[in-house]
């Protein structure tokens, strides 16, 4: 009984130390700069929820451990991950003066982007055509029709994500190792 308390601390540390993580990526530079990703809120919110999303796909392969350790366990983690998300974006709307009565209707409104962008980068990840992905990212981060080149080199770093977390063991322990996104811009 006394062991739960402390499995639960772990967790919600492993949880904090992932979104922490998530958020640093979809911060660094060379998305904004290399990428062409727009340096705005909204483009900020974007990177936030496709790194978010990767991850998500890559904890959903994850099956739980043993009963009671939820660290492990790839659909818990990934739920407390889309709740840390949640509480970020409720705070953040607070600190730049959103009304209390405003907040849940904008909520409502990310979340509706959150699931359209998670279906929309899934249906293009699962598909044989790689020019899928680029229409998906033109659409919904450059916010254009077809194929833009900044799509086409964003979607060669996503593939990357992919890649990396795919090879990563377990993300239960609180660590993602994403690739850097200048070196992929390189190639």
């Amino acid at each position: 009984m006394i062991l739960t308390a402390f499995r639960r601390k772990a967790h919600s540390r492993s949880i904090d130390a992932l979104y922490g993580m998530i958020v640093a990526q979809a911060r660094t530079p060379a998305l904004y700069s290399d990428y062409g990703v727009p340096d705005t809120l909204q483009g900020r919110f974007d990177l936030i929820v496709l790194h978010l999303v990767l991850v998500l796909r890559r904890l959903s392969r994850d099956s739980g451990g043993p009963r009671g350790y939820e660290a492990v366990n790839g659909r818990g983690l990934g739920q407390g991950l889309f709740d840390a998300f949640c509480r970020d974006l409720d705070a953040n709307l607070r600190e730049m003066g959103t009304g209390d009565l405003t907040v849940p209707k904008k909520m409502q409104s990310f979340g509706e982007a959150f699931y359209g962008r998670q279906a929309a980068y899934g249906v293009a990840l699962a598909a044989g055509d790689p020019r899928e992905l680029e229409t998906a990212l033109a659409r919904n981060i450059f916010e254009v029709a077809g194929v833009d080149p900044r799509a086409a080199r964003l979607a060669r770093y996503v593939r990357a994500v992919v890649d990396r977390l795919d090879s990563q063991e377990a993300l239960g322990a609180g660590a993602i190792a994403f690739p850097d996104p200048a070196a992929v811009a390189e190639t």
